[in-house]
């Protein structure tokens, strides 16, 4: 059984939490409340006042992937 939640994220959330995948983009994120939405989901964390994926952060970006590409078809 699976206890994985699908999160109806906006296409901004979606950017945020692609963004993070690569720690070198961390400087590139301005928009404070996407990262706060993202942490009051659980996908990310903020450490040392940077901000970085969990685990379900992970799953959920490649569990969304598929609709990403629906969304940009």
């Amino acid at each position: 059984m699976s206890n994985d939640i699908d999160f109806d994220l906006s296409p901004d959330q979606w950017e945020v939490l692609k963004a993070l995948r690569d720690p070198v983009s961390n400087g590139r994120l301005s928009k404070a409340y996407l990262i706060e939405s993202l942490v009051k989901f659980g996908l990310v964390v903020v450490c040392d006042g940077v901000p970085v994926m969990t685990p379900n952060g992970r799953k959920v970006l490649v569990r969304g992937s598929c609709r990403l590409l629906d969304l940009a078809a």
